[in-house]
């Protein structure tokens, strides 16, 4: 004789409960699962990048699988230091072009650009890289994001 696993309800060979209407074929799943635990490990990881550093502190924060934490501190590592480094040029920048020495500073227009170029095309192979299910280390920030995902 078989039991609805959720209620007790007797229920001989039904595929769901007469009673309460749950099904019988799976075990239902555990409460203390991960809210994350039903995303695909490389979709998390590309996920890590879509807002940059902020994304990467989110997934660091609820997700524990290693590939993801990696690619979340990667996130957090690198577009956080091109943000600095954005926010710092656009204030020495911002000060240069009120003080009348536009001129002078037309290279740190043109680097800033590129700051932000080179981000952009970064992003987007990361995001790439993350969702192909590689463990794509970039050669300055991989040691300190692997010490930040504890490895």
């Amino acid at each position: 004789m078989a039991f609805c696993k959720s209620c007790g309800q007797e229920i001989g060979s039904a595929a769901f409960c007469p009673k309460c209407g749950a099904s019988q074929g799976a075990a239902p799943a555990p409460a203390g699962s991960a809210s994350t635990a039903g995303l695909a490990e490389n979709a998390a990881g590309a996920l890590c990048y879509v807002l940059g550093w902020l994304t990467g502190i989110v997934f660091l924060l609820i997700d524990k699988r290693p590939f993801v934490k990696f690619h979340a501190a990667q996130s957090i590592v690198v577009f956080g230091g091109l943000h600095i480094i954005t926010i710092a040029l656009g204030m020495f920048l911002g000060v240069s072009l009120f003080s009348g020495g536009f001129h002078f500073f037309a290279p740190g227009v043109l680097l800033l650009h590129l700051v932000n170029l080179a981000s952009f095309i970064l992003w987007i192979f990361l995001m790439i890289k993350a969702y192909q299910g590689e463990r794509f280390k970039l050669p300055v920030v991989s040691d300190l994001a692997e010490g930040i995902a504890g490895k």
